[in-house]
């Protein structure tokens, strides 16, 4: 009989069943998102005013974003009218992400937990990768929020790198931190991802969630189908990864899903100079 977590959803759920725990979660990442900002002793919706982030107008934020409305529109809803609109809107976001980026020669875009505090190792080690990788010449990418991105744009600060957030609206404020010199605000996620791998080099994850596995399995799959190449993937923290590589290779590796030179894609390392070395030797002038 297969093992179950008990946090796992169990049983089939109803339409309430469900939107209840989907609400149940979004809010969970609310209070994650501002219990980072708060370990670092700020307060998230003022921080978002001082930052200039967009000015998300309660009744686009609460309770649809963007996403959502492109997205999650009932059926019974007449969207064609708007439509239009829509990819004008999205056409913009991505003209000015690129106009924005266009500069960059080379960059890293560093994931992990917006819930990390300054005092955890990861804080730290975070901020020492992105300033050695800032040192070398490369601009640091992040989502711009608190924990890991902070740390990690704090580092390029550190050594006079360029730091870069790319923020995305939420159905709740996440407050770009105070170590970004260039600032991106984005209503639709796909969006932004495309603006983390099109100007990326390389991505570093650190320990993060759903967000954090969401960038690390989009490198690997463009890399594995040749839409992106000389792409370091590094995994931070080899105790907190384990569980998931360990996973791969026993299950989708055994079971022929994926063949064994992609697992050579994951680079594992607990070392910020390690971690630069495995971007910087790739892509050594």
């Amino acid at each position: 009989m297969p093992v179950m977590s008990k946090f796992t959803g169990k049983g089939v759920h109803d339409r309430a069943t469900r939107r209840a725990v989907e609400a149940a979660a979004v809010s969970a990442n609310r209070e994650r998102s501002h219990e980072g900002a708060r370990a670092s002793g700020r307060d998230a919706t003022e921080s978002m005013r001082r930052a200039g982030a967009i000015a998300i107008d309660d009744a686009i934020r609460d309770p649809e974003t963007e996403d959502q409305k492109l997205l999650d529109t009932s059926p019974q809803d007449d969207f064609r009218r708007s439509e239009t609109w829509r990819v004008l809107r999205i056409q913009s976001e991505l003209v000015e992400g690129i106009d924005t980026l266009g500069s960059i020669d080379r960059a890293v875009s560093i994931f992990g937990s917006a819930r990390t505090p300054p005092e955890d190792p990861y804080y730290e080690a975070a901020r020492r990768t992105a300033a050695l990788l800032a040192g070398a010449g490369f601009a640091v990418i992040t989502g711009g929020g608190p924990g890991i991105m902070e740390a990690a744009n704090r580092g390029a600060r550190d050594v006079q790198g360029r730091s870069i957030g790319c923020n995305i609206e939420l159905p709740f404020e996440q407050a770009p931190n105070p170590y970004i010199d260039t600032l991106i605000n984005f209503r639709y996620f796909f969006v932004r991802k495309t603006m983390f791998v099109k100007y990326s080099s390389a991505f570093v994850n650190f320990p993060g969630g759903f967000g954090t596995l969401d960038e690390l399995f989009e490198a690997l799959t463009l890399i594995q189908t040749g839409k992106i190449s000389n792409f370091p993937v590094v995994l931070f923290g080899t105790k907190y990864w384990s569980g998931l590589v360990g996973w791969i290779e026993d299950q989708l590796l055994a079971g022929g899903k994926i063949a064994e030179p992609d697992m050579g894609l994951l680079q594992l390392t607990d070392d910020p100079e390690e971690a630069a070395a495995m971007i910087t030797t790739v892509h050594a002038p």
